[in-house]
Order: structure tokens, then C-alpha cells, then sequence
């Protein structure tokens, strides 16, 4: 298999006696996009914090595209792109002379500087702005900016901390098509609160909620879930509701009213059939049979509500 560009094991973090991240472990590959999701205080703040090496892990290792981030901070750190929420910019600064500047702090020998920057600025759509003030610039474009010195020196791994926050709808595709761009040469880590976001740019998906990761797998896994496992019936003459309970395939009933009931099932042992064959034979008189589709926000939301207490874990 292909040596994944970052690799995380056993990361744990405390701020005192609260534990914010809680033996967390997982990779990603070159051309992958990795969504990280979690509610605030869930402790996606604290890991990209670890990941990107602002912090230290008190438990666990980093290896970023061979290098061991504890062991070898400088040689990890240089495979590391980062862009935090509020972007590290200095807005007296033109978009050149900003970037020329991250080239120099990145150590971009002197001889690829200005090749280095002519790639940024033209991978991230900046050419016509290029000699203007950071500070004039718009949100849209300030945050191009701040994408480009994440990524002038070509690192293994770029971590993007809420990319499209503030955006316009025009501004977050434009960013949105970017970040595509830049997973082709490099493996990105997106943090986002914008659920429809995921779906777009990710090719996996990983819920963190109190410190712990719930949820690690594909898009399309995630997708399956977004499927019904629920329908909704109506029976006009409905029998006891231990009767449906007993179909083959049903995990649990819900009585809505005294004709309407929701039937939960397993994905893979629908039981519809069994259900329409039992409504004819025993004259239960269905009116009404519809599979129920659940949001990206509902499987979120399922899978961190059990979770959740009063007294969140940090951020």
C-alpha cells in the first residue's frame, strides 16, 4: 500500500484534569480529502492544533510524510500547510510581497522564490490582484491569499481550519474549486461546520464529539447511512403494534397516531416486502407506505446526540 503522507496514532490532549482529545488515530493519502467534523468543544480544535505541530500531544505520535513530528519538528513541519480560521495575514503587505516573504520564512532557497510565488499566486486565481494590499482586498480574496502561503512551499499535507467562514455564496464556490485543485499534489484536511460542505469536496468523512472519533469512513459509507432504514405507514385497520414489531427485518415501531406508525430496520433487511404481503393477506388496509431519507445533518447529529452532556469538552 501507498505510505500515507500523515499519520496520527493514539492522540490525546488534556487542558488541566479535562481530557479534550481522547486516543485519537487515523491517516490520510496523497489526493485525499479528509472532512473533520465535530460540534464546538469536541476537540477538533485541539487535534488540528496537534497536527499542524502549534501543539504537543501529550499521549500518541504524528508522522507527517515520513517524518516523525515529536522527534523531528522542523523536517514534519516543512510538509505542513496550514491555514487557520482567521488567516496569519499582514495586510500592509502586497499579495507579492506577502508570499515572498512566507517563501523566505519557509526556507524556499532564494534561486525558486520568485517561481514559488508565481505558482502560488496563479494556483490560487491571485494574478490580478497581485500587487494590491492585503488590507484592500476582499474576504474572498484575502482568504485566497491565505490559502496560497499554506501551500507555497508544496507541502504533503495542507490543514484548512474553516475555509469558507464569512464567505460569500460566489467567494465559497471559487474557494471550494481551489481546495479540489489542491488536493490533485497534495493531501488536504478540511475543518468545516458547513455540513453540505463535506459532501461536496470530501472523499472521507470523520466526526470527532468529546474527544473522541465516532465516526471514520468513506463519503460513500456515509451516504448508505443517508439511506432509509425507517418508513413511515399508514393502516386503517392496524393490528396490535407488537404484531408489526414481529415482522421480519423490524427493529423497533413508533406509533405516530392510531393508524400512522414509523417501522426502524436494519439497511440491509428492508421489510417491505414482508410488510405489503402481511397488509393484503390480514386486510390491514394500508394507505400509505414511504421510506424515509435522513440529511447529512441528521446522521450527524445522530451519531453525536447520545454522546452529548451538559459540560462540553474544550475545543
Amino acid at each position: 500500500m501507498t505510505q500515507p503522507l500523515l499519520s496520527a496514532q493514539g492522540l490525546s490532549h488534556s487542558y488541566g484534569s479535562q481530557l479534550a482529545v481522547d486516543n485519537v488515530s487515523f491517516e490520510i493519502a496523497r489526493g485525499e480529502v479528509l472532512g473533520f467534523l465535530g460540534p464546538n468543544g469536541a476537540g477538533k480544535s485541539t487535534t488540528m492544533k496537534m497536527l499542524s505541530g502549534n501543539l504537543a500531544p501529550a499521549q500518541g505520535e504524528i508522522i507527517i510524510n515520513g517524518y516523525d513530528l515529536i522527534d523531528n519538528p522542523k523536517q514534519a513541519k516543512a510538509h505542513i500547510g496550514y491555514l487557520p480560521e482567521q488567516p496569519p495575514l499582514y495586510k500592509e503587505l502586497s499579495v507579492q510581497e506577502f508570499l515572498n516573504f512566507c517563501a523566505q520564512i519557509n526556507q524556499i532557497p532564494r534561486s525558486k522564490i520568485k517561481a514559488a510565488v508565481a505558482n502560488a499566486i496563479d494556483r490560487c486565481g491571485l494574478t490580478a490582484v497581485n500587487r494590491r494590499l492585503i488590507g484592500n482586498l476582499s474576504k474572498g480574496y484575502q482568504q485566497r491569499v491565505g490559502i496560497a502561503q499554506a501551500i507555497i512551499h508544496s507541502p504533503a499535507v495542507v490543514i484548512l481550519d474553516e475555509p469558507t467562514s464569512g464567505l460569500d455564496p460566489i467567494q465559497i464556490r471559487e474557494i471550494r474549486h481551489l481546495i479540489r485543485e489542491i488536493a490533485n499534489e497534495h493531501s488536504v484536511i478540511l475543518s468545516t461546520h458547513i455540513l453540505p460542505e463535506v459532501q461536496t469536496l470530501c472523499d472521507r468523512v470523520q466526526i470527532i464529539n468529546q474527544g473522541q472519533l465516532r465516526f471514520n469512513d468513506t463519503l460513500e459509507s456515509l451516504s448508505l447511512q443517508m439511506h432509509s432504514a425507517s418508513i413511515l405507514i399508514e393502516l386503517l385497520a392496524p393490528p396490535a403494534i407488537n404484531v408489526i414489531q414481529q415482522l421480519h427485518g423490524v427493529t423497533s415501531v413508533s406509533s405516530l397516531s392510531k393508524t400512522q406508525f414509523r417501522l426502524h430496520y436494519q439497511p440491509d433487511n428492508n421489510p417491505t416486502d414482508i410488510l405489503l404481503n402481511m397488509a393484503v393477506s390480514q386486510q390491514w388496509q394500508l394507505q400509505q407506505l414511504t421510506p424515509e431519507q435522513h440529511s447529512l445533518e441528521d446522521i450527524f447529529m445522530k451519531i453525536i446526540q447520545h454522546e452529548q452532556q451538559p459540560d462540553g469538552q474544550a475545543a
